[in-house]
Parts: C-alpha cells; sequence; structure tokens
C-alpha cells in the first residue's frame, strides 16, 4: 500500500510540473518572426488544384502552413530547416486523442513539422475542418498530409484486424512513405511534454548499422510482460515498446534482416508477410510482436532511447520504476489501456485533461469533432 501511494504521489507531481509548463508554453507562444519578418495566411488550395487532403487513391497533397516573408515580400521560405516528420494512425473513435496529440506536439516543437495523419476515409473532412481553424500563428509552424489506411491487397483483411483496427498501418510506413527519409511514429495516446525536436535528435545518435529506435517495454524484469508470458522471440532482456518509434525509413527500406525462416536475409517488404504466417497464433499484441522478433534476430539495427520518452502507466502501476522519469521528468506520456479516460490513473487523466483544455482556447475544436471522441 506504501509502495502504491508513493507511485500515486510521483505521478500527480509529474502531472503538476507538467501543466505548469504547458501553460507557461501557451503564455509566450504568440511571438514575432526574428528579422521583422511577417507570417502571412495562405488558405489551401482546392483539392482540385493540386493540393488538399489525401485522396482514397493514395495521392498524397499536402495542406501547407503559412509562408515567411520578409518586409519587402520577399519569400524566406527556402531559408526554413528541413521539416521534422511526424506519423499517426487514427480509426473508430480515435479523433479526439489524435488531435491533442497533435496540439501537444505543435506546442512543443522548435523546428517546422510535417505530419502525416493515416487515418479512415470517414475522419478525414473531420480532421481537415478542425486543423484548418486553428489561428495562423499555429498553422505556421507545420504542414500536413493526410492518408488512407492501406495494406497489402492480397491480406488487407488480415493485416487490418491484428491486434487493434489498423495499428499494424505502421509497419507500412517505409512502402508507404517512399519519399520520406524518416520519421517519428506516435500512437494516437501519446503527449508531447518536450520538444518533438529533442526525439528526432536520437537519429542523429544512429551508428551506421542502426535503423530505428524505441523504449523498452519494462525496466523491471520482475513484473514485465515479454520475459514472462511471451510465445515467441523478442528483443533484449524485456522486449521493446513501439507506441514512440523511430525509424530511418531509407535503411529500413534497403536492409536486409536476418530471420528464422529463411538462411538468408530479407527486405522489409519480403518479411512481415511470412513472419505473420509463422507467430500469428503466438503472438498477443500484433505488430508489436512483430517487430520484437525482427529487432530479437537484429539488435545491431535498433537503438534504445530512455523510457521518459515513452512513459506508461506501467512505469508507476506496481512502484516507480522509470529511472530516467524519476530523474528528469516524464518527456512522452503514453496513456494506453484508455487512462486518459477513465479513472484507474489520475494522474495520467489529469495531464491529458490539462492540455486539452490549456490548449483548446489556442486551438479551437469544430462541434464536429465531439461525434468522434472517445469519452
Amino acid at each position: 500500500m506504501r509502495r502504491y501511494i508513493r507511485a500515486l504521489v510521483l505521478c500527480m507531481v509529474f502531472a503538476v510540473f507538467s501543466g505548469l509548463f504547458v501553460y507557461s508554453k501557451l503564455l509566450y507562444s504568440d511571438v514575432s518572426v526574428a528579422s521583422g519578418a511577417k507570417r502571412v495566411f495562405s488558405p489551401p488550395r482546392d483539392p482540385g488544384g493540386g493540393q488538399g487532403a489525401a485522396s482514397e487513391t493514395g495521392d498524397r497533397n499536402p495542406h501547407r502552413a503559412n509562408r515567411f516573408f520578409t518586409p519587402d515580400g520577399r519569400d524566406i521560405e527556402s531559408r526554413r530547416p528541413p521539416s521534422m516528420h511526424l506519423a499517426v494512425v487514427t480509426c473508430g473513435d480515435r479523433l479526439e486523442e489524435t488531435l491533442t496529440m497533435i496540439k501537444s506536439a505543435v506546442l512543443f516543437s522548435i523546428k517546422l513539422l510535417h505530419l502525416h495523419i493515416f487515418a479512415e476515409d470517414q475522419l478525414h473532412a473531420s480532421f481537415v475542418e478542425a486543423l484548418e481553424l486553428w489561428p495562423g500563428f499555429v498553422r505556421s509552424t507545420f504542414t500536413y498530409t493526410l492518408h488512407p489506411i492501406s495494406f497489402p491487397s492480397d491480406n488487407a483483411k488480415e493485416w487490418k484486424k491484428l491486434f487493434k483496427p489498423c495499428a499494424s498501418q505502421r509497419l507500412f510506413l517505409p512502402l508507404i512513405l517512399k519519399d520520406v527519409d524518416s520519421v517519428v511514429y506516435v500512437d494516437s495516446d501519446i503527449l508531447f511534454l518536450q520538444p518533438v525536436d529533442d526525439l528526432w535528435d536520437f537519429l542523429s545518435q544512429f551508428d551506421p548499422s542502426q535503423l530505428a529506435a524505441m523504449a523498452p517495454e519494462h525496466e523491471e524484469p520482475r513484473i514485465a510482460w515479454y520475459n514472462r508470458f511471451a510465445m515467441h522471440p523478442f528483443y533484449g532482456r524485456t522486449g521493446v515498446n513501439s507506441g514512440v518509434m523511430l525509424m530511418n525509413m531509407t535503411r529500413m527500406r534497403s536492409a536486409y534482416f536476418k530471420n528464422d525462416m529463411t538462411p538468408v536475409g530479407l527486405l522489409w517488404e519480403e518479411l512481415l508477410m511470412p513472419l505473420l504466417q509463422k507467430y500469428k497464433l503466438n503472438i498477443t499484441w500484433g505488430d508489436q510482436d512483430l517487430l520484437n522478433i525482427i529487432f530479437h534476430h537484429n539488435p545491431e539495427m535498433l537503438l534504445e532511447f530512455p523510457c521518459k520518452w515513452n512513459y506508461r502507466p506501467d512505469h508507476c502501476i506496481y512502484g516507480s520504476n522509470c529511472a530516467s522519469a524519476e530523474e528528469d521528468g516524464v518527456y512522452v506520456m503514453h496513456g494506453n489501456r484508455g487512462v486518459y479516460h477513465d479513472q484507474k490513473q489520475p494522474a495520467f487523466r489529469a495531464v491529458y485533461q490539462s492540455i486539452k483544455k490549456k490548449i483548446d482556447a489556442v486551438f479551437p475544436t469544430p462541434p464536429r469533432a465531439d461525434r468522434w471522441s472517445s469519452q
């Protein structure tokens, strides 16, 4: 009981300080642009004119954010650093949760952010409506592309129903985003409490053999799931959690992966379906289990980052067991198991509600979004 109280207090402290940090960011968010430049809002063109939401055929026409101009009208867009790429997958009733994640990402980004939003067709209009309501000074910080949910046609139904609806879409990002070098993938129930830029910087820490990065599933083996219950190979001592995942997709597309099915390495696109067929009766957590199997056989290709970048209820439900969060605080909060929307983890719910309510005044959400709310 005493350990539970200590863990609850720790979580509440994280919630309070996270809320204060969010408030301070909002207070000073509407600042002028350096060197006398001004922001000019450029509304998206008609989809028929070459920009707009991605079509069902998979055309990727991003909604462009504001552009920057000097006082004499010269476009300085080319001076901006390359965008960071952030991908999320949304199906069912996750619209509001995904928009809150995007708000936190935009709020804590320094460099320009490009969002890749993979969503069911019926959610596209709601995303456009919500994002285009945001004020100009916010829209100047990001661009976005809406993508349809798509799986290999021969096995689309099998992939879509694996674990949770659409969750396995992340496995196919390297094959869909062929023109994108690297991406940060996050689940829809993620909240950024530190700049996305700091997470993006892990890509520069990759050695020549590394092509992905994730946090361990657990730090304490005595309460870990994989080493106690998994019926398949997994990475390291306790496995990895794929809710926050960095991918160097250029490397992923060209690498040959060792496996326990063939004596030779397979390309990413050659590996996925045979792996599912072999292990589908032995996996519990869907695509995350497949990733664990892949990196079990290829550990040199994975970089581990600290659990403070993927802090989940498991890190405080049985006592505090994320050392990096105890030292530095929570950088990315992962509200899996629906804890943002029930009373099982009050600290997680408090942070989610704090971010949602405090920034709703700055990031308007249309009434239409309420119909898709997960609450």
